[in-house]
């Protein structure tokens, strides 16, 4: 039956059409946006999780910038530690030429105090963006709950969407000179005889003293260690004067012999017992008239006067805040003077190296973290990539085969709206 009210056939060909066109439109839109998914709704649950991605990838470029910073600052205290090392050891070779009796010691010790006066001067300009690293002024605690700071390094997200930030915590090394302060940590922990004398070896019972009474800073904010712990130590108060920290400088003398020990991180009792006597022997204290015993069970240093008189006896004890405090009490002027600094020098140099060691660490682990965030973040791109840009190629072919339907079905409407004139004839 032909109808002129009703065109079955128009209808088809419309609604074909008006689907061509919709496609049409959507295929136009790939084209000129790139995007297969370029709004909610195109693609709702794809576009929501593009969005978050694209936000972490937002997250790591500020990322990528924070380790770029923290990477030159740890890199300027760690050229800074490395060139104190370099003066150190300068400083030493002058230690070791005033060894020798026939020299010019107040010259010597002229030099060793322009090169004390260049490591103050490379300490306190070793500061990057007003953060300096190895002055000292650093009093914050960082992620692993050192004296420090932190550095971003990471965005973590969960399964549950949360999202938590890393950070790499960089250990301040301080490598000042501040004077020290007086500490009642180490005491004679023997000496029977006249106190501050080593009585004459006579055959009786006070003629030796012993070096005992160590006791150690801990990480509660007491001194109840048993080990020397780094500076900057979490929950170590350096204020508690009845304990040893690194750094901490300590100094005997025998008669006119000298000796100074800087204690190291991880020093005990016993280590400081044969710190102690090597610093004597450096010194210069004579193995004949004084015998030196270590006992490595009581962790203590035994000393037996072998002469015939009394020998005065005394210490001290003291901590700077900066790890180079004992540098400016080397004094090469005289022969004692100069065997004492041999041992403090070689402690001093080893706190620098520390540091050096420390901080390039650290620098290590910095470049290593922002190549990885570098490479996620290529990833993450990649990821959107595939969930949301349109394939082109696939895009040209169908706009080709949509125009062609495009204009077919505008032929086939046409023809179908054509239909109904065919009545006509039926009434001529």
């Amino acid at each position: 039956m032909t109808s002129i009210l009703t065109n079955n056939g128009a209808m088809v060909a419309l609604q074909t059409l008006s689907a061509i066109n919709k496609d049409l439109d959507g295929v136009q839109n790939e084209i000129s946006t790139g995007k297969s998914v370029a709004t909610a709704k195109d693609n709702s649950a794809i576009w929501a999780i593009s969005k978050v991605m694209e936000s972490d990838v937002s997250g790591f470029k500020a990322i990528s910038d924070s380790l770029s910073l923290g990477e030159s600052t740890v890199a300027v205290a760690r050229q800074a530690s490395e060139s104190v090392t370099d003066l150190l050891t300068d400083i030493k070779g002058k230690v070791v030429a005033a060894q020798e009796d026939n020299v010019d010691r107040a010259k010597i010790q002229t030099d060793i105090e322009a090169l004390t006066k260049q490591i103050s001067s490379v300490v306190n300009a070793a500061q990057f963006n007003g953060l300096n690293l190895v002055d000292g002024n650093v009093t914050t605690s960082n992620v692993d709950g050192n004296t420090g700071v932190d550095i971003l390094s990471s965005l973590d997200r969960s399964a549950d969407g949360s999202v938590t930030s890393s950070s790499i915590g960089v250990a301040a090394q301080n490598l000042s000179m501040t004077a020290g302060t007086a500490l009642t940590a180490a005491s004679i922990g023997t000496d029977g005889g006249t106190v501050g004398v080593i009585d004459a070896n006579d055959g009786g019972t006070n003629d030796s003293i012993k070096l005992d009474t160590f006791a150690f800073l801990d990480s509660a904010g007491t001194a109840t260690g048993t080990a020397a712990l780094p500076r900057g130590t979490a929950g170590l108060d350096n204020t508690v004067t009845t304990g040893l920290m690194e750094g901490d400088q300590l100094t005997f003398q025998i008669g006119s012999v000298e000796a100074q020990y800087t204690i190291r991180a991880g020093d005990t009792a016993e280590a400081i017992a044969a710190g102690m006597k090597s610093a004597f022997q450096n010194a210069g204290l004579s193995s004949t008239d004084f015998t030196m015993d270590i006992d490595t069970v009581a962790g203590e240093l035994k000393i037996t006067n072998n002469t015939n008189a009394d020998v005065s006896f005394s210490s001290s004890v003291s901590r700077g805040s900066g790890g180079l405090a004992g540098l400016a009490a080397i004094d090469v002027s005289t022969g004692a003077g100069a065997a004492a600094a041999l041992g403090s020098i070689e402690n001093l140099i080893n706190t620098s190296i520390d540091a050096s060691a420390s901080f390039g660490s650290v620098q290590g682990r910095i470049e290593i973290q922002s190549d990885f965030i570098g490479k996620l973040s290529d990833s993450l791109k990649s990821g959107i990539g595939s969930m949301v840009d349109a394939d082109m190629e696939a895009a040209s072919a169908r706009l080709q085969a949509l125009q062609v339907q495009q204009q077919l079905g505008v032929q086939a409407l046409s023809i179908a709206n054509q239909a109904p004139q065919s009545v006509l004839s039926l009434f001529r």
